[in-house]
């Protein structure tokens, strides 16, 4: 009889593949591993807050607020200091004025896997250290180009892609607030009538963190071969959070909330899809699966997926909407 060969102990099995595949760039955490690393750190929301900054169609539990993002503003909390020490020194060492630097955190995913809810959970949290430090929350769905813009370049079918947003508008905002400028303003998005508000805005002044969420804050583009400066927005960044789910998870995430959104929003009279609300549930349906296969899953795989490697922190969901797992970045 064959001689029967054991089975490689898991650890033996984990170091069998990062050496066929190369060493992994970041540390994998289990949910329970995860949550173990809150240590000492005190919730400062109450069940009702945490249902509050729940988006619509999302999930959100206080033990979801507990196992892991509790964890997260405990090692942001790390960061910050560092930063803060480092840019003290740095200003000390160029004899230059004493200028409060703003820590930047951006929040990249796709269409409907929980970018707002993350972003407000972690603002309430930030902002409830010791010391209440200001943290200010800017979507980059305002530095879209207007609607008649697109029209016009033909790139309404391409919305939120990144040629659809005035990226230079987007790096100025960025190069201000982090030059310690004060009162920078920020256009305002409605996605009521699906545009930006023209003449609104909303105002930066002075925060001691401020965090950027949207679908292609990570993006890059091809260097020039002439060698010449040419700034990406995550260069602005501090610290990066990719919120990560299977392909079939997030198609089924915003269907849902595309039908939902027929019965809420959708039916008034301003709204941009006012026209989705008298369908009926088969057209509907039909115009979500368009939608989703034409422009948000192509902008998810050619343009946000791509990105996900240059995150610190990879935040990746089960069907659930639970975060079932946390991949850190190595230092």
């Amino acid at each position: 009889m064959p001689t029967a060969i054991a089975s490689p102990h898991p650890a033996a099995s984990a170091l069998i593949a990062e050496d066929r595949n190369g060493p992994s760039p970041y540390l994998e955490f289990s949910r329970a591993e995860w949550a173990a690393k809150r240590a000492d750190t005190p919730m400062t929301l109450t069940p009702e807050e945490v249902t509050k900054l729940r988006s619509f169609n999302d999930q959100l539990s206080i033990e979801e607020v507990e196992q892991i993002y509790l964890p997260i503003s405990r090692l942001l909390s790390f960061y910050v200091t560092a930063q803060q020490r480092l840019s003290r020194a740095s200003q000390m060492f160029l004899g230059a004025e004493d200028v409060k630097i703003p820590f930047i955190i951006g929040v990249a995913g796709s269409v409907a896997v929980g970018k707002s809810t993350t972003s407000r959970v972690l603002q309430a949290l930030l902002s409830r250290w010791s010391g209440t430090p200001k943290v200010d929350l800017v979507t980059t769905d305002g530095f879209l180009h207007p609607n008649a813009h697109l029209e016009r370049e033909g790139l309404m079918k391409k919305k939120g892609f990144p040629e659809s947003y005035d990226t230079k508008a987007l790096l100025r905002f960025l190069a201000d607030v982090k030059a310690g400028k004060g009162r920078v303003r920020a256009p305002v998005y409605s996605h009521l009538v699906y545009d930006v508000v023209p003449g609104e805005g909303v105002e930066v002044d002075g925060p001691d963190i401020l965090i950027v969420e949207g679908l292609n804050v990570l993006q890059t583009g091809r260097p020039p071969r002439d060698g010449k400066a040419i700034p990406f927005v995550s260069d602005y960044f501090d610290f990066s959070i990719f919120i990560d789910a299977e392909e079939d998870v997030l198609e089924r995430w915003y269907l849902d909330r595309f039908m939902r959104l027929r019965e809420t929003a959708f039916r008034d009279p301003q709204s941009y899809f006012r026209r989705y609300a008298e369908k009926s549930d088969f057209e509907a349906m039909k115009t979500a699966l368009a939608l989703w296969y034409g422009i948000n899953l192509v902008n998810l795989r050619d343009n946000i997926l791509p990105t996900r490697q240059r995150a610190k922190l990879i935040l990746k969901k089960a069907s659930d909407h639970r975060i079932e797992s946390v991949s850190l970045r190595r230092v």
